[in-house]
């Protein structure tokens, strides 16, 4: 029995739960999980997500969509059966890679790693390790565009989400809208603070005793996408640079796999510059 994922946003009103519940149990589907949210009972904009199986899941989004059309939805319903295929960059650093692999493998990610790309040779046999193919694209800092039109050609129809494990390059505004799918980046800081380039550097000169790491959709303006998970660790004056990067990692790690999870999970709704996770 197909197990589907419907994820629905609109202007709040009273029935749209009747009307979506009622949709599915004329359908004859068993809801197995439901969330909601309103950001105001009093003209806010309304937030769900529903698990549920179904027998006959044929035309079913087309017969949904008279319901979507009633109350105006932005919705898309996900079988869950067919896990999201990912398409990992990177730099020279390797940790947030690996535990995603980790995470694939030993099944707590619910998605198909399809493709990895860096900008250095580095990750080369991790991903031969993994079963993952492996694909250097140099950056020439003279001509990103290349590289650029290298990546799109090399992802083009082959994935349902980009993420960005300390892929240490900015992204164009043509590269954003030619890959056509969802891109998570993870930054190395509890944005918004220290923004861009070099942020431990900045968190140990401001002397900070919290330092963290973002997981956030990425959008044209540096670091300032909507953001799905963020996390911190406590440091102390005694710290250094290089500690402050160690201790680092292992937020920067963790939060993005769980943004990734909970992507593929289809738990993450955008709307405007913030996120509704479930």
């Amino acid at each position: 029995m197909p197990h589907l994922r419907l994820l629905v946003s609109c202007a709040d009103r009273p029935g749209i739960v009747a009307g979506i519940s009622g949709f599915l149990a004329g359908r004859g589907a068993n809801i197995t999980q439901s969330a909601q949210h309103t950001s105001d009972p009093e003209g806010g904009r309304f937030f769900m997500r529903i698990e549920f199986d179904v027998a006959d899941a044929d035309d079913l989004e087309e017969a949904f969509g008279v319901v979507a059309e009633e109350f105006s939805l932005h919705w898309r319903i996900w079988d869950a059966a067919r896990p999201k295929r990912i398409a990992i960059l990177l730099s020279r650093e390797e940790h947030c890679l690996l535990e995603l692999l980790w995470r694939r493998r030993r099944g707590e990610l619910d998605a198909e790693i399809v493709q990895i790309a860096s900008n250095h040779d580095l990750a080369r046999r991790d991903a031969d390790a993994f079963g993952v193919p492996f694909e250097h694209v140099p950056v020439d800092p003279e001509d990103k565009l290349a590289s650029e039109a290298r990546l799109l050609e090399l992802l083009a129809g082959r994935c349902d989400l980009v993420v960005l494990a300390r892929y240490m390059q900015i992204l164009s505004g043509g590269f954003l809208d030619g890959v056509g799918v969802p891109i998570i980046n993870i930054h190395h800081s509890f944005l918004p603070a220290f923004a861009g380039a070099g942020p431990y550097t900045r968190a140990k000169e401001r002397g900070v005793k919290l330092i963290g790491a973002t997981g956030h959709y990425v959008t044209e303006e540096l670091d300032a996408g909507p953001i799905i998970e963020q996390d911190v660790i406590r440091v102390t004056h005694r710290d250094d640079v290089e500690a402050l990067t160690r201790l680092g990692a292992e937020v920067e790690r963790t939060v993005l796999a769980r943004a990734v999870q909970w992507h593929c999970e289809d738990r993450v709704i955008v709307h405007e510059n913030t996120t509704v996770v479930f």
